[in-house]
């Protein structure tokens, strides 16, 4: 069986839950470390699937591993071999298959709701959740529109691209669903409290330190459970 490949850009971007979600599916993990200047593979055939994480930086920045990853994911795509992404990770599916990447109108930060859709394809995702509102942790400034043929499977109050499936394999999420109380204590801690209080004024989709720093525990217990439902479904599309 071949592995997944989960590419991390940044510290701050660790797979989170996503690493135990697939090895408690069953499913080999090799993480490829961009963050250390470890390559980016050039032979998508190599990898069962492929999922790229969240980072600072924007899809649309000139950094040659981008360039890289972008190159990788339409090939993968071209071989059906299915994609996934987290954030940034998202931005980078997007427009590798056609869609596009731009700054939304005000970043979202903290615990943000989302609505899971209610149709038969958001359903063979979301199983029970479809139609329900999510609880989500969102950190980012830029937004995507999505490439052609995806079909939304949920969408938020600030940020409306916030899950799309595309040809039924590939899967983009906007939101971090893939955070630990660890993860989001170090998001926090590397300048968070400053881009909390400096976007926060006026900003209904920035949350406080406060509110952002509640019942972490349980919260992403309840992402990781979400997003269990959501890989157990993306396993299923691997070849």
């Amino acid at each position: 069986m071949k592995p997944i490949a989960v590419f991390q850009h940044t510290e701050v971007g660790a797979p989170g839950t996503v690493v135990p979600i697939l090895q408690a599916l069953g499913r080999e993990v090799q993480v490829v470390r961009i963050v250390d200047g470890e390559p980016v593979p050039t032979d998508a055939s190599a990898f069962a699937g492929l999922v790229f994480m969240g980072g600072y930086m924007s899809a649309n920045d000139p950094l040659p591993w981008i360039g890289q990853e972008l190159a990788l994911i339409r090939a993968a795509a071209a071989q059906g071999i299915p994609v996934a992404g987290h954030c940034l990770g998202s931005q980078l599916v997007a427009r590798a298959l056609g869609g596009s990447v731009h700054t939304h109108t005000r970043p979202e930060i903290g615990w943000n709701d989302i609505v899971a859709d209610d149709h038969a394809l958001a359903r063979n995702w979301w199983g029970d959740a479809a139609g329900q509102r999510i609880e989500t942790f969102q950190w980012h400034g830029d937004t995507f529109t999505p490439p052609p043929g995806a079909v939304r499977i949920a969408t938020g109050v600030h940020c409306a691209a916030q899950a799309y499936v595309l040809d039924d394999r590939h899967l983009l999420v906007q939101s971090h669903l893939e955070m630990t109380p660890a993860l989001v204590a170090l998001s926090l801690a590397r300048n968070g409290a400053q881009l909390l209080r400096q976007h926060a004024a006026g900003n209904p989709a920035v949350a406080s330190m406060d509110a952002t720093q509640q019942e972490v525990p349980a919260r992403t217990a309840r992402m990781a459970g979400h997003l269990q439902r959501l890989y157990a479904r993306w396993c299923g599309t691997l070849p």
